[in-house]
């Protein structure tokens, strides 16, 4: 459990905050690309680590991020007219640029000279993989744009998602790196009765075989690997058949999650600080990876009585939320009895609905942690000092240029019997050279 100072040093994140000012040293999620598609389209409102700002595409096609009230009167600019490389009031026609500056002012004398003396909060923004990402911290401390792949990858394979969930930040991605729950609250009854399709042996075992595994063995044993990005960690267990399966997963500073999948994943899971009791989880792709889905063959999605989500996203990205707590999740007691662990029939409203269950701010004094939290336990203790260092003057981790962000990758497999889980993933792993090629470096000496 943490000290409630502990508590509140993890979960606040908005302006002046220990948290919050680490959270700013990173360039982060504003907002979908496809919410402001188009120049002069429709601004957009955005509330980012306890900001509220308008978002919009400008005549020349760059996107502005700034504050949501016009300096004037405090009308909301969300309400102004996009045009001319210019957002303008709706209140008395003051205008601004992407970078705040007040470009025109008719409602003051033609020789006033006070729109120079006016600006408006702007931060800077960065289009890449379907997103806006803002950096909002000290300008003498921006860090280049992280690149995770998505800065070379083809328009046509550009994917992003996102989708609120109100709930503190840390909470919604702890669900996330969990790795224990898939053995409780995503199983049903027929797991039992899938087929032994012979992949229990040293390899890499067929999606609906890896369910069977989590089923097997319920109580996983975790390891963990710290690393410059943060730390991947393992949840290990035996399979029927006596071997040793493994899911790595990967936490990157400070909101990135990328999780275990046969035989390796690139792909990023986002929680992003809305402010402190809401989160909005992107889903990133980040290269292309061709046929790798192949390796686990048939996804037991189309075997389990789950739904995975609505069939058509709403405004190309924006997940809409049919299921929540004012439904209570949709949770069916009969399929709970006799179907499926939950009782909840779409399978991230699982997710969320015991991470929203919890509060808008879990009171974590009050919680006990067994042997399967450690991932849990060391995510909070980096993130924790990191805000601490950051806060006594010293550089936020993992926001260098030259480190290989390229690198992070999960994975899933069953360990030969003197195979080490950490080669999964790497560089040095023969499944990432078949299908990451264009991403591997050069194993350096040692290393």
């Amino acid at each position: 459990m943490l000290s409630a100072q502990d508590n509140e040093l993890l979960c606040r994140v908005g302006p002046g905050t220990p948290m919050g000012d680490l959270l700013r040293r990173y360039w982060t999620p504003a907002l979908l690309v496809s919410e402001v598609p188009a120049p002069d389209s429709d601004p957009a409102r955005v509330r980012l680590l306890g900001e509220d700002l308008v978002a919009f595409r400008d005549t020349t096609g760059r996107v502005g991020l700034v504050g949501e009230n016009c300096p004037h009167r405090g009308a909301s600019l969300y309400f102004g007219r996009n045009e001319e490389c210019g957002l303008r009031c709706p209140y008395h026609g003051w205008k601004f640029d992407a970078d705040g500056a007040c470009v025109d002012m008719p409602s003051e004398p033609p020789t006033s000279v006070f729109k120079d003396k006016v600006r408006l909060k702007a931060y800077p923004t960065h289009e890449s993989g379907g997103i806006v990402w803002t950096y909002m911290g000290p300008e003498e401390h921006r860090p280049p744009f992280r690149d995770f792949g998505t800065e070379s990858l083809d328009e046509g394979l550009v994917s992003a998602t996102k989708v609120h969930t109100p709930c503190n930040w840390v909470q919604a991605m702890e669900g996330n790196l969990d790795t224990s729950h898939i053995s409780w609250l995503h199983q049903w009854d027929g797991v039992d009765q899938i087929p032994d399709d012979g992949s229990d042996k040293p390899g890499y075992p067929t999606n609906a075989m890896s369910w069977k595994f989590w089923r097997h063995d319920r109580a996983p044993r975790l390891e963990i690997e710290d690393t410059w990005y943060g730390f991947k960690y393992v949840g290990i267990r035996e399979t029927p058949a006596g071997n040793t399966h493994v899911r790595m997963s990967a936490y990157c500073y400070p909101y990135h999650t990328v999780i275990a999948t046969v035989p390796f994943g690139t792909g990023h899971g986002m929680f992003v600080p809305a402010d402190d009791h809401n989160t909005v989880r992107y889903q990133m792709a980040t290269r292309d990876l061709g046929s790798i889905a192949e390796v686990g063959g048939e996804n037991l999605f189309a075997l389990s009585p789950f739904e995975f989500g609505p069939s058509e996203v709403d405004r190309n990205g924006i997940i809409p939320r049919r299921y929540t707590a004012e439904n209570d999740y949709g949770i069916n007691r009969e399929e709970q009895r006799h179907l499926t662990f939950s009782g909840v029939r779409e399978f991230v409203s699982q997710d969320f609905m015991v991470t929203e269950s919890m509060g808008p701010i879990y009171d974590r004094t009050q919680e006990r942690l067994g042997t399967s939290d450690k991932a849990i336990i060391r995510m909070r203790r980096l993130l924790m000092a990191a805000a601490k260092k950051v806060a006594a003057g010293e550089p936020a981790p993992a926001v260098a240029g030259e480190l290989d962000y390229l690198s992070i990758r999960s994975g899933e497999k069953i360990l030969e019997p003197d195979e080490d889980w950490r080669e999964l993933g790497t560089d040095r792993d023969p499944m990432v050279h078949r299908y990451d090629t264009t991403s591997v470096r050069t194993p350096v000496a040692g290393a």
